[in-house]
């Protein structure tokens, strides 16, 4: 659902603090850093992944705001890009891109998403 998106890092709306990424074994957390399972993270200002708020609403440890399964078919993400893929949806972005784009660039989520069901 990420293709085309790595390496980015983007505004996104998140609705409440909850949903904080709990890995009562280390041994989890371990696989989840080595197998590259947390695809989407929480960065402050300067992009380093964080878990201070308010760059990181719920302390999500490592900064982890998604899972994947293994294979990339399945992702659960806390932030809400659902409500950010428009353009006016976007609570910030730079200026240049104001005059450039016409949608959000996570409306490409979405189209990764559709592109995956039918097949393409």
């Amino acid at each position: 659902m990420l293709k085309g998106m790595e390496g980015s890092t983007l505004g996104i709306w998140v609705a409440h603090g909850e949903g904080r990424a709990y890995f009562p074994k280390k041994d989890i957390l371990k696989k989840v850093d080595k197998d590259s399972l947390a695809p989407v993270r929480y960065v402050d200002d300067d992009g380093n992944v964080t878990a201070i708020y308010p760059f990181n609403p719920n302390g999500s440890v490592n900064g982890i705001a998604a899972l994947c399964s293994p294979d990339g078919r399945h992702l659960a993400i806390m932030p809400h890009p659902e409500r950010t893929f428009l353009k006016w949806n976007w609570a910030w972005m730079p200026e240049e891109w104001k005059k450039e784009l016409k949608a959000s660039p996570w409306l490409r989520l979405f189209q990764n998403a559709r592109q995956w069901c039918e097949g393409e």
